[in-house]
């Protein structure tokens, strides 16, 4: 049966690696020294009874590598998400700075209207009876 390659060592990995050399070959890993046994590699030797002490020691090896990963992970993207964030939070104010001269400008018109009719009541309300028309016809 041939072997397959496994990244880590499995308690039937490790059977078929002390039975036979050309699968150690064959099941070598970024973690695997060329000139150290497989079992002597991952704490245990899966022959003698140390399956258990060894998976427990792989497990521990990986979340190891795993934390680390992350750490470097996240100590690479942290600047960028805290440029992107002040950028964003620039964003932001300047949507609020704009949104409230708005409605300053919004005001400013509706007060002004206001006057106008006030000052004008007959023209405000011919401009208002031209403006329906013209809606009424373009609605048609």
């Amino acid at each position: 049966m041939p072997t397959e390659s496994v990244p880590f060592p499995t308690s039937s990995s490790a059977t078929a690696t002390s039975s036979s050399p050309t699968a150690a070959t064959q099941r070598e890993t970024p973690l695997d020294r060329s000139d150290t046994p497989p079992e002597a590699q991952w704490g245990g030797d899966a022959a003698h009874g140390g399956g258990a002490a060894s998976a427990d020691d792989v497990i521990r090896r990986i979340a190891q590598s795993a934390h680390e990963t992350i750490d470097r992970l996240a100590e690479g993207v942290a600047p960028r998400v805290n440029r992107l964030q002040e950028r964003v939070s620039g964003a932001g104010e300047s949507l609020q700075m704009r949104a409230d001269r708005a409605r300053e400008v919004t005001d400013e018109w509706a007060e002004s209207l206001r006057c106008t009719v006030r000052e004008r009541p007959l023209a405000a309300v011919g401009v208002a009876l031209a403006v329906g028309l013209l809606v009424a016809r373009l609605a048609r």
